[in-house]
């Protein structure tokens, strides 16, 4: 497997040798997709086909981004990306270089996957429908409903959008939060997610709260009811080191709470373990997140049937566990 690509205004990159995949992120080098990838595409008969990273900075200049899409747009064997990180600062930077944006791209404002078809360049937001399948993976049956629960998401980035989106999807009838509360250190972020949440209108409270100090995260943890679903889509913990509230935290009685980050320091699953006895908590970190992020990028850049369940994804589930 090749090192990882760190990209910058004036990376030379090489047309790809094989049907290729990227990943572009941070620290793409040490994701488990690059030991599950290969064994994965045996697996689905994809051929010989191959995976490389591709690093960003956090909030690279919009230079750099446009740099790495073009080159894919144009290089015959580079057949797609999976965007973890950059997924809203990349579209910006390079919305015109897409024929095909999907619903939810428009809607969100950013990608997590880019395909081809027939040579043109199309953006999709897979978040809104991956995060909700590994969301259900583990919330019980009518959990809003029977409890009265509430939703606290840290951060406002893509992953959070896509999150609080599906959690507002009028689909789920009377099976929603009483209130979904977000907070994030940048107003920014803050701004656009509201105005993103406006043209949905939702009829559950939405609070967006500028939280720049731990402790201000810890006041809105603090205030929620039991039950409630606490996440952690800072990539605090992955991205950077760290966690969104400080040690002081108290996380609410039989809380759910769910990191999507799945390899880190995950100082954040930490802080919830040492309370799991004590405050009866349900914990998740991102690893069902993980996979099905990759299954349906991969499905759509490669034109293949992956299932959302039973034994296939049962099969492809494990072999990432053996993978691991």
């Amino acid at each position: 497997m090749s090192e990882a690509i760190q990209a910058t205004h004036n990376t030379s990159f090489t047309g790809a040798l094989k049907p290729t995949l990227y990943f572009i992120g941070m620290t793409t080098g040490q994701s488990s997709i690059m030991r599950v990838f290969p064994r994965w595409a045996q697996h689905l008969k994809l051929g010989d086909v191959a995976i490389q990273g591709i690093d960003c900075q956090w909030h690279d200049d919009p230079a750099v981004y446009q740099r790495v899409v073009t080159f894919i747009k144009i290089d015959p064997l580079s057949l797609g990306a999976l965007v973890t990180t950059h997924k809203i600062d990349l579209l910006r930077a390079c919305c015109g270089h897409f024929a095909f944006l999907d619903p939810h791209a428009e809607l969100t404002g950013e990608i997590s996957c880019i395909s081809k078809r027939d040579g043109r360049l199309r953006g999709h937001a897979m978040d809104p429908i991956t995060s909700g399948l590994a969301l259900e993976a583990f919330l019980p049956p009518d959990h809003w409903k029977t409890t009265g629960a509430e939703a606290f998401c840290l951060g406002a980035g893509g992953s959070a959008i896509a999150i609080t989106t599906y959690l507002m999807d009028p689909k789920h009838g009377t099976n929603r939060p009483s209130r979904i509360v977000v907070a994030n250190r940048s107003p920014a972020r803050l701004d656009e997610m509201q105005e993103i949440h406006e043209q949905l209108d939702c009829p559950i409270p939405i609070e967006y709260h500028l939280t720049p100090k731990l402790k201000d995260s810890d006041a809105l943890l603090a205030d929620l009811k039991p039950h409630s679903l606490v996440m952690n889509a800072t990539g605090l913990g992955k991205d950077a080191p760290g966690s969104p509230l400080s040690d002081a935290a108290i996380f609410p009685s039989h809380g759910l709470i769910w990191d999507f980050n799945y390899r880190g320091d995950l100082v954040f699953l930490d802080q919830a373990r040492a309370q799991a006895t004590t405050r009866q908590l349900t914990i998740e970190d991102g690893w069902v997140y993980f996979i099905h992020g990759w299954t349906r990028v991969i499905a759509e850049v490669f034109d293949v049937d992956i299932p959302v369940s039973g034994p296939m994804f049962d099969e492809i589930s494990q072999i990432a566990k053996d993978a691991r």
